[in-house]
């Protein structure tokens, strides 16, 4: 495939650049379905007469369906947009991309969608998939999968369908208690939404995130929450998202104390309570029940998912000091990343 590429390059060469518009428009309906013409094309940057065009040429070839409704993937247009996945990560130079970042973060796989989630909200979805899709080849017969809260956590609930598996039991579990913030973006509500979803069990953490000292004892004393508590630690697999500090610490409603305090030592990330400095060290820890640190060094694997230009920072600083992992990110995150390493 390389070498026919290459060979096409030669004699068509803007073949790569009407390839990947195409595959653009495609993935872009893919997410978005159904959607309007002028939609699409504020989404994607393009004049409604250049997307005119293509999309009558992906009509015409069985890939688009028109309706009132909006445009939509036909079935041969799902398969090929499936089907040329991996061949644009390789035209792209994303491939390439993922080595440098494993190389600069210390990290073992790094998984790069196209795009940026800050300003293309459909590539918060692609990173779900591109997870879901991790998760399927991790996955081990009676696994028990920790998941956190976040805007991009509840992307990955959003992209799951059942899991492939033989005699496998999966269990979801929350690893966080709830943050105060929109109940969509609770790990309690997105751990129910992936077990649905993929057709297992879940169990919930009904804490609030958040506690004093004298909550944190009584509540740790609960038989019900010991026992959801042993099913956190004993997790195969963690999926977690990774923050910008300032932003967790508002949405947390935190005090003003604590907001000088981020800001005082520098504080560029937030994963599982705990802020970290650009350096990688944890400035503060929130009195949580729930994942702790330490846990995440016993044989697990870890999926952290985190996208957009405004969280390489966060994405950086996290794995300075952070376990080794499998990140899925976007081209957003990595470029900023790499201009800056």
């Amino acid at each position: 495939m390389k070498r026919l590429l290459d060979l096409q390059k030669k004699l068509i060469p803007d073949v790569l650049d009407i390839m990947s518009e195409r595959y653009r428009i495609l993935q872009s309906v893919h997410f978005l379905q159904p959607i309007g013409r002028r939609t699409l094309s504020a989404n994607l940057g393009l004049t409604e007469r250049v997307l005119r065009g293509e999309v009558t040429f992906l009509s015409n070839q069985g890939l688009i369906n028109m309706s009132t409704n909006g445009m939509s993937l036909t079935p041969d247009g799902e398969s090929l947009l499936e089907a040329l996945d991996e061949i644009m990560k390789d035209v792209s130079g994303l491939k390439q991309l993922e080595k440098q970042l494993e190389k600069v973060l210390g990290i073992s796989r790094v998984i790069i969608v196209p795009g940026d989630s800050d300003v293309q909200p459909w590539v918060k979805h692609e990173m779900g998939r591109a997870c879901v899709a991790e998760m399927e080849n991790q996955i081990k017969n009676d696994s028990i999968i920790a998941v956190t809260g976040g805007t991009t956590v509840a992307a990955v609930a959003d992209m799951m369908h059942p899991l492939k598996q033989l005699n496998s039991d999966l269990l979801f579990v929350s690893a966080r208690g709830g943050l105060g913030e929109q109940v969509e973006n609770q790990s309690n509500t997105i751990c129910a939404k992936m077990a649905e979803k993929a057709e297992g069990r879940y169990r919930m953490l009904h804490v609030p995130d958040q506690l004093s000292d004298e909550s944190y004892f009584t509540l740790i004393e609960e038989p019900s929450i010991r026992e959801v508590l042993s099913l956190i630690q004993s997790a195969t697999m963690i999926v977690h998202g990774i923050g910008d500090a300032r932003t967790m610490a508002k949405r947390r409603r935190s005090s003003e104390k604590l907001l000088q305090k981020i800001e005082e030592e520098n504080a560029v990330a937030e994963a599982f309570g705990y802020y970290f400095d650009q350096n990688g060290k944890i400035v503060h820890k929130v009195k949580t029940i729930g994942m702790k640190l330490e846990n995440l060094y016993d044989n697990k694997t870890l999926i952290a998912v985190a996208g957009g230009k405004s969280k390489a920072k966060a994405i950086e600083a996290y794995f300075k000091e952070g376990p080794n992992s499998i990140l899925v990110t976007d081209e957003g995150a990595t470029e900023e990343i790499l201009n800056h390493s």
